[in-house]
């Protein structure tokens, strides 16, 4: 059983042929915590995906965020503060014990032509490391920053997890990530001149 927070829980469900398991796809600003035994997939540019899990009780669970944070971010799974506590919170509901997590974490690739050498994916991958640390919660494994994108394979039931670099010849890629910044940066100039 999941514990669900509809707002940015992962619904791409499906039976992946290639591991026999069924999985669930997670897209950017989206999290899944289960104590079955399947695989969580996502693919990651700049973006960030902590794989938890604690591995005394078998249960963990993957997110999938685009930004660190700030002030305008407290309710959105596309920024790494929310995305990290949201994926800690719904994993201890689910019956984790803290002490028992450990993590693995991958993406913050510098995928997008152009970028400037502190570029959004090692701002990405340095947040997600300090904020473990602050969290206690043990990095066992990292894959970050480079100029690849990757797909991630996570097993939550036994913390395995696989990455595949992607050598992209399309920008398809390229193209998700400049659309889902400009999805971010209007919904922050909305918000500001809401208020």
């Amino acid at each position: 059983m999941s514990i669900v927070n509809s707002n940015h829980l992962a619904t791409n469900a499906y039976f992946d042929p290639i591991h026999q398991i069924d999985a669930v796809k997670l897209l950017p600003g989206e999290y899944y915590v289960t104590q079955k035994d399947m695989l969580l997939v996502t693919v990651l540019g700049s973006c960030v995906a902590a794989c938890i899990w604690d591995s005394l009780l078998r249960i963990g669970g993957m997110n999938h965020f685009m930004l660190p944070g700030d002030e305008n971010s407290s309710s959105s799974a596309r920024y790494g503060d929310f995305a990290m506590s949201l994926l800690i919170e719904q994993l201890l509901k689910l019956g984790a014990c803290k002490d028992h997590l450990k993590a693995k974490v991958f993406g913050g690739g510098n995928v997008l032509p152009g970028f400037s050498v502190t570029s959004i994916g090692e701002r990405n991958a340095q947040f997600t490391l300090d904020y473990l640390q602050r969290e206690g919660i043990p990095i066992i494994a990292h894959d970050l920053t480079d100029v690849f994108p990757r797909k991630i394979y996570f097993f939550p039931k036994t913390g395995r997890a696989l990455v595949k670099k992607l050598h992209v010849k399309n920008n398809t890629i390229f193209e998700r990530e400049r659309s889902h910044l400009a999805e971010i940066k209007q919904g922050v100039a909305l918000t500001l001149t809401q208020s």
